[in-house]
């Protein structure tokens, strides 16, 4: 097993440097961490060494690629109080360095959870298990306990990332479940959310979807967590560089048949045109500001809202509301849909859109109105009073 390691080397000046890793225990072996130190803030001299050890207090700031230990602790700080963490590692540069990571920031402080490690061996590729095995090896020299899940059964014939990635984290959720983890960690960074805000745009999402993706958020009963999406891939590639870690390249990624791949081979014309990294991140922080603002004015309404509901039905009071913008109308609408539904996924913004306008021309004429959407039934009476319950199942019941 390998074990944390702590060195400071003096330098010219008295200027002290740290490396901190891994060894093998053979004392031959050394994997180098992407951690430097040259804030003089910190007490100098080798009679520190131990009161320094694990901690990351006025270390210097990422530099070059590489990151110190405080911006260590201040990555993995939402997992400080969490009962067990269960890191997702398919063996690519970006999840090879979040377990790298993981792993000396559990080293680093005290009483860190435990760390657990899974891959999902999605069947796709014929290198897929081979994959997930050396994951396993590699998980086993930091001493995390590691397991592979496999995506059983026929694949699917169209939207197959999309539906692959409902498996992976179908998978990944039960495993948590499974060994008691309430956090999911992804090593998503910087230039995924950049080109997951430009793939929204390009498909017409609005604040919600231009906000890109969440540093912390709920599935379920489960905190899936994504600590590197400050961090650029560069600078992981660069950890994995600094600690020579291997690690694999799908070759998915580039795969043109698939929508990411093609979009980042126009990344360039993006960039050429405005539309680069930066300029996307800066995009997504004011979609963030904007939902914020959205999404607590529709929660507030919704809160002071007179209703009426009972398993399967809600009767809202849509007149209080006629002159809301229309946004928090589809925003209330759409909470109670996932209600009745019990659903993770709103029905889509268009056809959401599309609702809400005729519901909205007809609560402020006066009408009748009637439909559905999402599997739920809709009906505004002329007074303005909205009913909501689940459509009945399609199809006749076979009889016995």
């Amino acid at each position: 097993m390998l074990k944390w390691f702590y060195e400071i080397d003096c330098g010219k000046g008295g200027a002290e440097f740290l490396r901190t890793g891994f060894e093998d225990g053979t004392g031959k072996g050394k994997v180098v961490s992407p951690f430097m130190r040259g804030d003089p803030g910190l007490p100098e001299g080798p009679d520190n060494r131990e009161s320094n050890r694990g901690t990351a207090d006025h270390m210097a700031d990422r530099s070059g690629g590489l990151i110190s230990p405080a911006t260590l602790v201040d990555l993995f700080r939402p997992l400080e109080h969490a009962r067990k963490v269960l890191l997702a590692v398919s063996g690519g540069p970006d999840s090879v360095a979040l377990m790298l990571l993981a792993a000396q920031w559990a080293e680093a402080v005290w009483k860190a959870p435990p760390l657990s490690v899974a891959s999902v061996d999605h069947g796709l590729r014929p290198d897929s298990l081979a994959e997930a095995e050396q994951v396993a090896e590699w998980a086993a020299r930091l001493g995390l306990p590691h397991h592979i899940l496999r995506w059983e059964g026929e694949k699917p014939k169209t939207r197959l990332q999309e539906r692959a990635r409902d498996a992976r984290y179908g998978l990944l959720i039960a495993h948590a479940e499974t060994i008691g983890a309430d956090y999911l960690v992804t090593a998503h960074h910087a230039d995924d959310q950049a080109e997951t805000i430009l793939f929204r745009l390009l498909r017409g999402s609005g604040p919600r979807g231009l906000k890109g993706m969440e540093s912390l958020f709920q599935r379920g009963e489960l905190l899936h967590a994504r600590p590197l999406l400050g961090m650029t891939k560069a600078e992981l590639l660069a950890i994995c560089d600094t600690c020579r870690h291997p690690f694999f390249t799908d070759p998915s990624n580039l795969d043109v048949r698939f929508a990411r791949a093609r979009l980042r081979r126009m990344e360039r014309r993006f960039a050429s045109a405005g539309l680069d990294r930066a300029a996307l991140l800066r995009l997504g922080q004011r979609a963030a500001r904007a939902e914020a603002v959205i999404a607590e004015r529709a929660a507030a309404l919704r809160a002071s809202l007179p209703a009426e509901r009972a398993p399967g039905f809600v009767q809202l009071d849509l007149a209080l509301v006629s002159r809301e913008p229309e946004e928090i109308l589809l925003r209330l609408i759409e909470a109670e849909i996932l209600d009745l539904t019990a659903r993770e996924r709103p029905p889509r913004l268009e056809r959401l859109e599309a609702l809400c306008t005729l519901l909205r021309a007809a609560l402020l004429q006066g009408k009748v109105f009637k439909s559905t959407l999402g599997g739920v039934r809709l009906h505004l009476d002329a007074g303005g009073k909205l009913k909501l319950c689940p459509e009945k199942p399609r199809g006749k019941l076979a009889r016995g």
